[in-house]
């Protein structure tokens, strides 16, 4: 039961605060993580997997399609489609005529709002 709840609280909606290849030293109850590239220690064999600490252990989910999750470090939301990945967004526009700068600037206002949201970065 304690483990169900455990799992409940993790993944309902899951804050990472980040993506590592091993444990942190001291992880505090309930941290989670997003596990990279050539997972070491207790995280062997759980690449891409969220790991989050409970009762003193390790515990691990491995992510299904449209998975999401936030993440502190790069203040981005991050989604699971064979890989996590993050919105990135286009650059904005430059050149152009005069009727242009009016597109233009509607655009950087479209992307700096969805910066933002955290969609994107």
């Amino acid at each position: 039961m304690n483990e169900a709840l455990a799992r409940v609280d993790a993944l309902l909606a899951p804050v990472i605060e980040g993506e590592a290849s091993s444990p942190p030293v001291a992880p505090a109850p309930g941290e989670c993580w997003i596990v990279g590239a050539q997972p070491q220690d207790s995280w062997e064999e759980r690449e891409g997997s969220i790991a989050f600490f409970s009762a003193g252990a390790w515990m691990f989910a491995m992510p299904q399609a449209g998975w999401q999750v936030f993440d502190k470090s790069s203040g981005t939301t991050l989604r699971w489609m064979d890989g996590w990945h993050a919105l990135t967004l286009p650059a904005a526009p430059a050149g152009g005529g005069v009727i242009d700068e009016e597109a233009r600037a509607a655009i950087v206002a479209l992307v700096d709002s969805l910066r933002a949201v955290g969609l994107g970065s």
